[in-house]
């Protein structure tokens, strides 16, 4: 699954774990293969002029998502679906900092939930009402768990090991 990370914040993040993420949110979600989305990390000023111009309210946010093709799940006679460009999740950096004090966890961690928070709505989820956020919310925390808990190749090419605590 084609995903592309860039990083134009002032903030190192992880490029390979965001892409990681969302690459298993897709796998999750039975998405097909061929599915594109790509993540770009930006700074405070810019989140805040996305923000506003999309959203109509000021500051910065910490996540928003900008679906590019109607999704398509397949259909009963054809159950398998098409490739598609699923679209773009941006996140903010500074914005994750914030909220990972306030959580208690790392920035990874908090981008982490916000790529899949941004997968979910490119995918067509969303939380303005109750039930929503209740299914939503509550689908986003299972794939966590199951991202944390999902064995990884070693990156260095030195052998796997489990470790404990957040991926």
């Amino acid at each position: 699954m084609p995903v592309e990370v860039s990083n134009e914040s002032e903030i190192a993040v992880d490029e390979a774990e965001l892409a990681g993420i969302c690459r298993f949110v897709l796998g999750e979600m039975k998405i097909n293969p061929m599915a594109e989305l790509s993540v770009l990390c930006v700074d405070v000023d810019y989140m805040s002029s996305l923000h506003e111009r999309w959203m109509g309210e000021k500051g910065p946010t910490d996540v928003l998502a900008f679906p590019m093709d109607e999704f398509d799940t397949g259909r009963p006679d054809d159950p398998e679906p098409g490739p598609a460009l699923l679209g773009d999740i941006v996140l903010c950096p500074a914005v994750a900092v914030r909220q990972a004090r306030a959580a208690g966890h790392s920035m990874d961690d908090e981008l982490v939930l916000l790529a899949t928070h941004g997968v979910l709505h490119l995918l067509g989820y969303d939380h303005m009402e109750p039930d929503e956020e209740k299914e939503m919310f509550g689908l986003q925390s299972k794939l966590i768990d199951a991202w944390r808990a999902a064995p990884r190749e070693p990156v260095t090419g030195e052998p796997a090991a489990q470790e404990s605590g957040s991926r």
